[in-house]
C-alpha cells in the first residue's frame, strides 16, 4: 500500500554529516507515523527515530539523541534523517518505515512490529 525508497547513504568520516531521504508513494494519506531503523552486520535491527506524520512530534533513541534529527515534508511525501557528528558505531544499513496504525504516542513507534512498510535500505559507513 505504501512504497518507500531511501537515498543519501554513503561514506563519511567520523565527525562529519550525512542526510538521508525516504520518498513515500502509494497510499501516503494512510500514514500515521514514520521512522528510521538501522542494522549492522551481525546485530539486530535497532530503532533510531520516529516522527508523527500529522503533528510532527518526534522520538529518538538514546544513542542518536542530540546528533540526529528526523523531519518530514508532507507536501513532498518525504522523510529525512539529518545525521551529524557521525561515529563509527553509526555504520549500518538504514531503513525507513511507515506505520498505518495510530498508537497514540510517538514513543510507541520504537519496534519493528509497529510498522507496515519498509524501504530497501541505504548503506552508511563511517570511518574512524
Amino acid at each position: 500500500q505504501v512504497q518507500l525508497a531511501e537515498s543519501g547513504g554513503g561514506l563519511a568520516q567520523a565527525g562529519n554529516s550525512l542526510r538521508l531521504s525516504c520518498a513515500a508513494s502509494g497510499r501516503t494519506f494512510s500514514i500515521y507515523a514514520m521512522g528510521w531503523f538501522r542494522q549492522a552486520p551481525g546485530k539486530e535491527r535497532e530503532f533510531v527515530a520516529a516522527i508523527n506524520w500529522g503533528g510532527g512530534r518526534t522520538y529518538y533513541a538514546d544513542s542518536t539523541k542530540g546528533r540526529f534529527t528526523i523531519s518530514r515534508d508532507t507536501a513532498k511525501n518525504t522523510l529525512y534523517l539529518q545525521m551529524n557528528t557521525l561515529k563509527p558505531e553509526d555504520t549500518a544499513t538504514y531503513y525507513c518505515a511507515a506505520s498505518l496504525h495510530n498508537f497514540y504516542s510517538i514513543s510507541r513507534y520504537t519496534t519493528s512490529d509497529r510498522f507496515d512498510s519498509w524501504g530497501q535500505g541505504t548503506q552508511v559507513t563511517v570511518s574512524s
